[in-house]
C-alpha cells in the first residue's frame, strides 16, 4: 500500500517540477522517488500478509518481490533517459510522471485481491503506456503504434471486463477468496464461471503478448521510442504475469482440469510464434519484440504447470529477463543514436552493431551477456530462469510441452547470436561512442547482476 501512496504523491511533485525553467532536476528527482519507493516496498518484508483498502489489496512476500522487480526495473530504465533533458522537443516532466503513475497500476495488478482493483490497475498502466508509445509526435511510426495499441488494447480491456462481469454473475463477488470458496464448494460450477474465466484470461494474455493475442506487439514495440519499448517489454509484462498467477493460484486452482489445456495450447502457440518469427527478422528491435513474445511462452509454461515451484520460478525468470532486456535496449539506444541520424530503420538493424567489439568493447560485452542470458546460456541468470521454469513443468509431468520449449530455446540461440556475431565478427564504421559515466554505471550494474545471479541463483529463489 505504501508504494502506491508514495508513487501517487511524489509523481505529482515530479510533474510540478516541470514548471521550472531548467530540466536538470527532473532526472535525479525521479530516480530519488524510485529509490525511496523501492526501500519502502520492502519495509514490511518480515510481517504477516496484510489486506488494505477494504480488503481490495493484498501484500505478502510474493507481491513485494514482484513490486520490487518492477520498481527496480523502472529505476534502471529511467536512469537511461538522460536524452530527455537534452532533447528540446521532449517533455521529461510529463514522461517521468506518466512512468511513475503507470507503476501505481503495475503495483495494483500485482497485489489485487478484488477484480475491480485488477481492472483499475490495468487501466492506469495501459493508458499511461498508450500515451508514452505515441510521445514521439514527429515520428509516424510512433503515432501508428500508439493508435494500434490503443484500439486493440481497448478491445482486450472490454473482453476482460465482460469476463469479470460474468464471474460476478456466477459467484456473487469480485473478491478472490470468495471466488475460490465458490469454486471449491461447488462441484459443478456455473457455465458462466468458465466463460468468464476464459474471457478474463484473454484480456490478460493480450497484455503479456501471448499468442494468438500478440499481433500488436511487433509494430507497437518497433514504433514506440526505444526507451518506452524497454518499459513495455519488462514492467508491463512482469505485472501482467504476476496478476495472472495471482488469479489462477488464488481463485481457480480448484478447476485446474478445465483451464490447463487451454493455457497449454496458448503456451505452445506463443513459443512457436515468438521464436520462429524472430529468426527471420532483420531489425534488432523487432527481433526483441518477438523475443518478448517467446519469453511470455516460457513464463506461461510455469503458469500452466502451477506447482509449488511456479511462484519462485516466475519471480526469478521475470527479474532475469527484465535485467537482460534493459541491458540490450540500453546498448541499442547508444548505437542507434550514433548511426541513425537520418534513418531509424538502419539504426535498428543488426548491421548497426557491426564492429562494436573493436571500438566499444564495454558495450559489446554488455550486449553479449544480455544476449547469452536471454538465450539461456549457463553462467547467466537467464539459464537458471529457464531451468526453474522447466523444472516446474517437469514436476507436473508436462513432458511434451517441455520438449517443445527446449527445442524453441535452441532456435532462440540462433537469433540472439546474430547480435554477438555482428559485434565481433563483422566490419563496421562505428566510431568510439561517448557514454556518460552514470549510463555506463547502469549498464555495468545490469551485467554484473546477470552474472551474479547466474552464479548464485539460490540467493533470490530462496527469498520468495
Amino acid at each position: 500500500m505504501l508504494p502506491i501512496v508514495l508513487l501517487s504523491i511524489l509523481g505529482l511533485v515530479v510533474l510540478f517540477l516541470g514548471f521550472q525553467k531548467s530540466k536538470n532536476l527532473l532526472l535525479p528527482a525521479t530516480l530519488l522517488v524510485l529509490a525511496i519507493v523501492l526501500v519502502a516496498n520492502f519495509l514490511h518484508w518480515n510481517d504477516m500478509p496484510s489486506l488494505y483498502f477494504k480488503n481490495m489489496l493484498f501484500e505478502n512476500k510474493f507481491t513485494m518481490a514482484f513490486s520490487g522487480i518492477v520498481i527496480f526495473s523502472a529505476f534502471l530504465i529511467v536512469a537511461l533517459t538522460r536524452g530527455f533533458v537534452d532533447d528540446e522537443s521532449a517533455q521529461p516532466a510529463e514522461y517521468y510522471t506518466l512512468m511513475l503513475f503507470s507503476l501505481v497500476g503495475a503495483v495494483m495488478m500485482i497485489g489485487f485481491e478484488n477484480l475491480i482493483m485488477l481492472f483499475v490497475g490495468v487501466e492506469i498502466l495501459s493508458v499511461s503506456m498508450f500515451i508514452l508509445t505515441g510521445s514521439d509526435k514527429k515520428n509516424l511510426r510512433s503515432n501508428e503504434a500508439a493508435l494500434k495499441y490503443f484500439l486493440m488494447g481497448a478491445f482486450a480491456t472490454g473482453i476482460m471486463l465482460f469476463g469479470m462481469a460474468l464471474l460476478y454473475g456466477a459467484t456473487g463477488s469480485f473478491n478472490l477468496t470468495a471466488i475460490k470458496v465458490y469454486v471449491m464448494v461447488n462441484s459443478a460450477p456455473s457455465a458462466m464461471l468458465y466463460v468468464g474465466l476464459l474471457m478474463l484470461l484473454i484480456g490478460m494474455l493480450f497484455k503479456v503478448s501471448a499468442a494468438p493475442f500478440h499481433f500488436w506487439t511487433p509494430d507497437v514495440y518497433d514504433g514506440a521510442p526505444t526507451i518506452f519499448t524497454t518499459y513495455m517489454s519488462t514492467i508491463v509484462k512482469t505485472a501482467g504475469f504476476a496478476a495472472i498467477y495471482r488469479l489462477l493460484s488464488g481463485s481457480f486452482s480448484g478447476i485446474y482440469s478445465f483451464w490447463w489445456m487451454t493455457l497449454a495450447v496458448i503456451t505452445v502457440l506463443t513459443l512457436l510464434a515468438g521464436n520462429i518469427t524472430a529468426v527471420y527478422q532483420t531489425s534488432f528491435k523487432r527481433m526483441m519484440a518477438y523475443s518478448s513474445i517467446s519469453h511470455a511462452g516460457y513464463l506461461l509454461l510455469s503458469l500452466t504447470a502451477l506447482t509449488s515451484q511456479s511462484q519462485s520460478a516466475i519471480v526469478f525468470y521475470s527479474l532475469a529477463y527484465s535485467i537482460a532486456t534493459i541491458s540490450a535496449f540500453g546498448v541499442l539506444m547508444l548505437v542507434s543514436k550514433e548511426t541513425g541520424v537520418h534513418s531509424y530503420e538502419n539504426a535498428e538493424r543488426f548491421e548497426a552493431f557491426n564492429g562494436l567489439g573493436k571500438k566499444n568493447p564495454l558495450l559489446a560485452f554488455v550486449l553479449t551477456v544480455s544476449m547469452l542470458s536471454l538465450a539461456g546460456i549457463p553462467l547467466t541468470a537467464g539459464f537458471w530462469g529457464k531451468f526453474f521454469v522447466f523444472s516446474s513443468a517437469a514436476d507436473r509431468g508436462l513432458t511434451w510441452m517441455l520438449v517443445i520449449a527446449i527445442l524453441m530455446s535452441t532456435v532462440g540461440i540462433y537469433y540472439y547470436f546474430k547480435a554477438i556475431i555482428a559485434s565481433y565478427m563483422r566490419e563496421g564504421e562505428l566510431s568510439t561512442i561517448k557514454v556518460s559515466p552514470f549510463y555506463r554505471l547502469i549498464l555495468i550494474a545490469t551485467t554484473i547482476i546477470t552474472l551474479v545471479f547466474g552464479l548464485m541463483p539460490d540467493f533470490l529463489k530462496g527469498l520468495v
